[in-house]
């Protein structure tokens, strides 16, 4: 920040250097050195608010004074290839041409089709692959395409991923564990022997960055489209075997992840898995706190039958974020549900209100309630909001915060925040609902998280500082998600 201090005191003494010697300067220069001026001052103010919120981050983020020791993650585990996506699909000899959504992908021209349609967005999504030979064809030129990458996939796995790079933690991971797969894996990560395969799960990942250009197509946002077919991690062939696990692990928290991989295998099958996921699910102890990772999914029953198999009221915590929100809002008939996408960054407002009916249909807002869901870390690029039934859950602002610091870092491919490569994107101000009773609150970047209540409902929200330049987005939902947890404590009943 010196520098641009620096650049901006030479600047005025250049120009008022011209402005006594030389009279006849020629008004382009002037005009040169004024414009240069205001825009060192500006650039100079923002990186100021981002250095502020920086700051005040690393003075809020404190350990709870309980922390996990033993975290067990499952199920879903697997290689991700990682590939330009416009560069891939121009490989495979694909125009470019409209966008248009597909719950399940068939063919090379529904690949393209669904990836130009979430490119426009520039928002994630996964879907299932279906036919075994083409995926297989696929796989192989991303894997021969040059500059492709492998890295440990699936959400369990970089969840544990994520939760082992804190020495005192001991992390469990089960789920479909290849040879490579396993090669990659964090050395202080168990693997029960049951979860060991010959082969392993590959998933490809087309990433394209912000303002990247296909056709008539530009991308708003970095992200990434997520397709595979993956049929042990489709069917959560593995949840049993996890369950089974944690009676000799004896974790303190269980954090459960791929639901979302059962939607294209088809009803008859997500239907009954689904009621013997919930069987398994209930065998784990009532004092062990279970958090669900959601994400990305197309089908309103099915995600009506994960509400209505009782899904959501037996875990403690889910993370998402606003593709997900939405969705759950459409499929359960909740609030803002006519809405098909969100315009730009989500209206908080909105998304408030969303997370308040999550929590009075599913969760424990009632003391009478059975529910066990009492939080909710929600996620999207501008800023993030941890909503909490008070009473159940401590170290909120350190939790929210930790989580956001951690998108900033990891989208830059930076050990913590460089304020020189990110940008604030979040509403400096916003309504804490879309309708009655509403308030109306000021993003502070002294003090960034911002809290705020509705019955015995805490809202948590700090901005996002959003990288310039994001050098890989695959696994940052649940980088933040862990991060969230790691900072969170459960309270004692």
């Amino acid at each position: 920040m010196w520098r641009k201090a620096l650049g901006v005191a030479v600047l005025a003494l250049s120009m008022g250097y011209f402005y006594h010697s030389d009279s006849e300067l020629p008004e382009r220069a002037l005009h040169y050195l004024t414009v240069t001026l205001r825009n060192l001052q500006g650039a100079s103010n923002t990186a100021a608010v981002e250095q502020t919120i920086s700051a005040a981050w690393e003075a809020l983020i404190t350990a709870p004074s309980r922390q996990w020791s033993r975290v067990a993650v499952g199920v879903n585990a697997c290689v991700d290839v990682v590939v330009s996506g416009v560069g891939l699909l121009q490989a495979l000899a694909v125009d470019p041409g409209v966008g248009r959504d597909h719950e399940v992908l068939h063919s090379k021209e529904d690949l393209k089709e669904a990836f130009i349609h979430y490119m426009a967005k520039g928002a994630a999504a996964e879907r299932f692959f279906s036919d075994k030979e083409i995926f297989q064809w696929i796989a192989r030129a991303a894997a021969e395409y040059p500059g492709a990458q492998l890295y440990v996939g699936g959400n369990a796995a970089l969840i544990g991923q994520k939760l082992a790079t804190y020495p005192q933690l001991t992390v469990l991971l089960c789920g479909p564990v290849g040879p490579k797969l396993h090669e990659m894996l964090d050395e202080q990560i168990v693997v029960p022997p049951e979860s060991l395969q010959e082969t392993d799960e590959f998933h490809l990942i087309l990433e394209y960055k912000a303002g990247e250009c296909w056709g008539a197509t530009q991308a708003p946002h970095a992200s990434r489209f997520i397709f595979s077919h993956d049929l042990t991690n489709g069917e959560m062939s593995m949840l049993e075997t996890f369950v089974a696990s944690l009676e000799e692990f004896q974790p303190d928290l269980v954090v459960l992840s791929g639901l979302h991989m059962m939607e294209g295998q088809g009803r008859a099958l997500w239907e009954e898995r689904l009621k013997e996921a919930v069987i398994s699910i209930s065998d784990i102890p009532n004092e062990v706190p279970i958090h669900l990772e959601l994400a990305s999914m197309t089908d309103e029953d099915y995600m009506d039958l994960i509400m209505r198999e009782q899904v959501l009221p037996i875990v403690n915590s889910i993370g998402l974020n606003e593709q997900e929100l939405l969705f759950l809002s459409q499929a359960g008939g909740g609030p803002h549900s006519h809405m098909t996408s969100w315009d730009g960054v989500p209206d908080v407002g909105q998304v408030s209100d969303i997370l308040f009916w999550i929590l009075q249909q599913h969760g424990r807002t009632d003391p009478e309630s059975e529910a066990d869901l009492t939080r909710i870390h929600f996620h999207t690029l501008a800023y993030h909001i941890l909503v909490t039934v008070d009473g159940f859950w401590a170290n909120q602002v350190s939790a929210v915060a930790a989580g956001a610091r951690v998108a900033g870092s990891q989208a830059c491919g930076t050990p913590s925040i460089d304020v020189g490569m990110v940008a604030l994107k979040a509403p400096l101000k916003f309504h804490t609902s879309h309708s009655e009773p509403r308030e109306t609150l000021t993003l502070d970047p002294s003090e960034p998280v911002t809290v705020w209540h509705r019955e015995n409902v805490s809202f948590h929200l700090t901005p996002v500082l959003v990288c310039k330049h994001a050098l890989r987005t695959v696994g940052l939902g649940d980088a933040i998600s862990a991060e969230g947890l790691l900072y969170s404590e459960i309270l004692e009943q």
